[in-house]
């Protein structure tokens, strides 16, 4: 690859980072104005969170477009192909997590707005500290090709799996007490279940991580201990 070539290949190795990071940054608000709107039954808050969804989108596209033009022009081998798979594979999370904030605030609407339960909004709000933090954190291991950050982003997913099913037992108890609840109950228990698929997507660019600084794949077995999606809801309670 001549001098010219080589400088143009890192160029758009370094538009691809930026634009992962801020497809990042656009993620991490979300789930804070989504989660935001929830706590508030902000609807016009919820409502902004929805429309922003599209622009997220739209930069997964042009990720995914900068990637394929990249390979097809540059022809990379190696680890400098791994650096633009990781690039469309941690886009492709971010898209998710967008989604899942989306999921959230589209839930706002349909909320009682006298249904207070403070102690699973606690729950909620410390769920989304935890996520919003991995996810910074494995930003900041793509960004520096941090190993051992990523590693410690993908270990950490049991601590939200934990407070989720902490949520997921606290929401059934408010079922059970009285069957007036279940709707807006089954509302929050699909709010904490989103956020927690925030935690996954998160591990899984700690994953793409890994790959493109050690050019294989963790072997470990991904730590999980979620256990809501084994569990029947009491609808007829």
């Amino acid at each position: 690859m001549g001098e010219h070539t080589h400088k143009a290949f890192d160029t758009d190795l370094q538009d691809l980072a930026r634009m992962v990071a801020e497809m990042g940054g656009m993620a991490e608000q979300q789930i804070s104005d989504a989660t935001e709107a929830l706590d508030r039954r902000d609807l016009a808050a919820a409502q902004l969170v929805v429309a922003a969804d599209s622009r997220i989108d739209a930069l997964q596209r042009e990720i995914e477009a900068k990637a394929v033009l990249t390979i097809t022009r540059r022809q990379p081998m190696a680890v400098d192909l791994r650096d633009i798979v990781a690039a469309m594979r941690i886009s492709n999370d971010l898209e998710r997590i967008g989604d899942l904030a989306k999921n959230i605030a589209k839930r706002v609407v349909v909320l009682d707005h006298e249904f207070r339960a403070q102690q699973v909004m606690r729950g909620v709000q410390h769920m989304t500290e935890l996520v919003l933090s991995q996810i910074k954190d494995v930003l900041d291991a793509y960004a520096r090709r941090d190993l051992q950050k990523a590693v410690a982003v993908w270990r950490a997913d049991e601590e939200i799996d934990a407070v989720n099913n902490s949520l997921f037992r606290e929401l059934l108890t408010y079922m059970m007490e009285d069957p007036r609840n279940i709707g807006i109950c089954i509302h929050l228990l699909f709010c904490a279940k989103n956020i927690e698929r925030m935690g996954d997507h998160a591990t899984n660019i700690a994953e793409s991580v890994y790959y493109m600084i050690e050019g294989k794949s963790l072997l470990d077995e991904r730590p999980k201990s979620d256990t809501t999606s084994s569990t029947v809801v009491p609808f007829d309670a």
